[in-house]
């Protein structure tokens, strides 16, 4: 079986990052989603709620996996005998940035190959920033999230 991790915060899942794994499904037998801990960043939410999030919206979508990690992303892709790291790019500006861990990780786990895959043209100006700044102004979500993913927030943000 060929595994490929998707590897992010998710925080939160949007359509896009949906779109991303029904991508990767065509290529790949199994796709586990790496939900990561980053101690650099403040989430909205937990892990917990995160990995609730993307079980939900993943509902129906077959061979999709949601895991939490908090340790390097080239060793939990190793542990889990994955073949794949799959990433986004939405546009040019996403290229460096990924082409830097691409490398790196390329180095750490020399057997793992990153795969760069594009979103539907809906889904590349979209990312969880854009998201929650909507989400906190009350604005409409339908084409941005999940309903799981737009009643959270709107929780959220109504405390």
């Amino acid at each position: 079986m060929r595994i490929a991790v998707y590897p992010g915060s998710f925080d939160p899942v949007t359509w896009g990052h949906i779109d991303i794994i029904k991508r990767a499904l065509r290529l790949f037998d199994k796709v586990i989603v790496a939900v990561g801990e980053n101690p650099e960043k403040t989430p909205l939410f937990n892990i917990d709620e995160r990995v609730f999030m993307l079980n939900e919206s993943c509902k129906g979508i077959g061979n999709v996996e949601i895991k939490p990690f908090s340790s390097l992303l080239s060793d939990f892709v190793v542990s889990v005998g994955a073949v794949a790291i799959i990433r986004g790019l939405r546009a040019v500006s996403d290229f460096d940035y990924e082409f830097q861990l691409a490398l790196a990780n390329r180095k750490l786990a020399p057997l793992v190959e990153t795969i760069f895959l594009l979103p539907d043209e809906r889904f590349v100006y979209l990312n969880s920033t854009l998201v929650k700044s909507i989400a906190r102004y009350n604005g409409k979500l339908d084409e941005f999230v999940p309903p799981v993913v737009k009643r959270m927030l709107k929780e959220r943000f109504l405390r």
